[in-house]
């Protein structure tokens, strides 16, 4: 997967690894070259007393190494921006593909595991670029030139490097392949830490409120402590690497003395000769430590492929269609025929064979007991999920034959669970119409009750909104998310339970305010208060999954048990007439 993760986002930037390479083979030719100039100044220059060539010799080193720092100094400023580059294209895929995934992939990631693939998986990715590109390229050209080079000034020491680079490579490996297992459980350990996090912290209210402090400390500290310890066994075996590198190096250099110094004394080999073979050793070995570095970053860069991968290959169950239908003949038209939904690998579906029709300017609601199925259906809709059997007809389309964009226009939905974005309230109610006005703006927040309190609030509709609306409480939430479904001015307005936080006296008048204001618009409402849809020209009884009964207020009371049982839990005779 690593391979293939960087094929795909490193080729559009071809050109800039062509240059990386070109640089850093310059620098590490100008390596390679130093040592024999300065075997040259020490055998032929210092030896004979020669100053003038001393001189012109060492002229030439300074110029080489200015020219090396040159080549390397840009070597790494194009391979940063590849590494820049390849890792702001990753977090962009990964963040489309996440956008095209439908309620069933996204609960399958979680968004904790999702933003650490977004985040850490990337940045290991682009690091690995990054050390590719300073490193891979030289690392090989010094360690091949370098042994090319060691054996021109002495062959008969070149035994040494025989020894030398395998026993480093066996070392280096040993200690990498034992790091790869833990760099795989440290990304899940970051996983399930970034869980914990984000459940406390969206939490936060239920937490002080059950004065759950203590137990959710130590439920962070488990999972920090988790993850500390593989990260610490992972850092373990990293500093044993570099002692090793270390300890071969040196054991190397010592040798090269210790066996050249015979070689001077029988006059088979000269200091200078010595000293670049010395060099050239060093090289080498440092090449194979560039190596290391890659070694224990690839492992680690590998399992966040992996994981980056399985998102950008995990299709989405809900598929665009091929031949997008836009033109529709109705305007807010709801039809389900004979629909069916069950999750992969559930034992039995959530709905069941559900068949009705919601007309143009009608109000269709939907109640039931908690588990019967009434958010799924809601979510079958906008296309959130795809019935798994039957179909859902918008305006006579099947939502799956509808262009996505076309479906999404014509649907205001508010959730059962209304999230408001960090921003101002005009930026939040302006979600689904970017170009509506500020008198539109009052107009929506007058029909969902929300006036009051926003022009109450510092700014008005510049008033601050901080992420989530921790800001706001939970019952001006749901009018604000109300009003922003209003701002669209859809033709079909779904309401996801959105009025439970809603006082009764509220509740009413916001109801009376919708039906005067969407005009010929259908509206589509699960509740759980019976008050919230006395109103409504058709009401659907769920239980498990299937309807049970159906008709207006009236008739339910006349002839659906059930029904008469939910209403008698929250309403006296009197008030259910009323």
């Amino acid at each position: 997967m690593l391979i293939s993760l960087l094929k795909r986002y490193v080729k559009p930037y071809s050109w800039l690894v062509v240059a990386v390479i070109v640089f850093q083979l310059a620098q590490s030719m100008a390596s390679l070259y130093l040592p024999t100039l300065n075997a040259d100044i020490i055998d032929q220059g210092v030896a004979t007393g020669d100053t003038a060539y001393i001189l012109t010799t060492g002229g030439w080193m300074l110029l080489i190494t200015l020219a090396q720092v040159a080549c390397s100094i840009t070597a790494v400023y194009f391979g940063a921006k590849v590494a820049m580059a390849v890792g702001r294209d990753l977090r962009r895929g990964v963040f489309r593909k996440v956008g095209e995934f439908s309620e069933r992939e996204v609960s399958k990631f979680g968004a904790p595991s999702l933003i650490t693939r977004t985040t850490n998986d990337v940045q290991q990715v682009q690091m690995l670029v990054l050390m590719t590109s300073t490193m891979l390229v030289s690392a090989p050209i010094l360690a091949i030139g370098g042994v090319i080079m060691a054996m021109q000034q002495d062959l008969e020491l070149s035994w040494l490097i025989a020894i030398s680079v395998p026993v480093l490579l066996i070392a280096v490996g040993l200690i990498v392949s034992r790091m790869v297992p833990l760099f795989r459980v440290m990304q899940k350990k970051i996983d399930r830490l970034n869980l914990v996090l984000r459940e406390q912290l969206t939490g936060i209210r239920v937490i002080r409120a059950f004065v759950r402090e203590p137990e959710e400390r130590d439920r962070f500290e488990v999972a920090n402590a988790e993850i500390t310890d593989v990260a610490t066994r992972a850092g373990r075996l990293m500093a044993l690497m570099f002692p090793v590198v270390m300890a071969v190096l040196n054991v190397s250099s010592v040798a090269v003395l210790w066996f050249g110094a015979f070689r001077i004394e029988d006059g088979s080999m000269q200091v200078g000769t010595l000293m670049a073979f010395l060099q050239y050793l060093m090289q080498i070995l440092m090449a194979v430590m560039m190596a290391t570095f890659m070694a224990v970053m690839i492992p680690r860069a590998s399992v966040s492929a992996d994981r980056i991968g399985e998102v950008l290959e995990t299709s989405s169950s809900v598929v665009p269609p091929l031949e997008p239908t836009t033109v529709v003949s109705m305007h807010g038209a709801i039809e389900l025929d004979d629909v069916s939904f069950a999750y992969p690998g559930a034992e039995s579906p959530v709905l069941r064979n559900l068949t009705f029709l919601t007309e143009p300017g009608t109000t269709t609601a939907v109640i039931g007991s908690t588990g019967s199925g009434k958010t799924t259906l809601v979510n079958l809709l906008p296309r959130l999920f795809d019935a798994t059997e039957g179909s859902v007809r918008i305006d006579g389309v099947d939502v799956r034959d509808l262009e996505p964009d076309a479906l999404w226009e014509r649907i205001g939905l508010v959730p059962q669970k209304p999230y408001l974005f960090s921003g101002t309230v005009a930026s939040n109610l302006r979600y689904g119409k970017p170009d509506a006005t500020d008198d539109e703006l009052w107009h929506a927040l007058e029909v969902a009750q929300a006036k009051g309190f926003v022009s109450a609030m510092p700014g008005g509709l510049e008033a601050p909104i901080a992420q989530g609306g921790t800001n706001v409480s939970g019952g001006q939430r749901q009018r604000l998310a109300i009003a922003r479904a209003l701002v669209k001015r859809p033709e079909i307005y779904v309401f996801d339970d959105s009025f439970s936080a809603l006082d009764v006296a509220t509740d009413g008048r916001l109801r009376r305010a919708l039906r005067a204001d969407i005009g010929d618009a259908s509206m589509f409402v699960v509740a759980q208060r019976v008050s919230s849809i006395v109103d409504a020209d058709q009401i659907l009884v769920l239980e498990h999954g299937e309807i049970i009964a159906r008709g207006t207020h009236e008739e339910l009371l006349a002839n659906s048990p059930t029904y008469e049982e939910i209403v008698s839990s929250q309403l006296s005779a009197e008030e259910a007439a009323a």
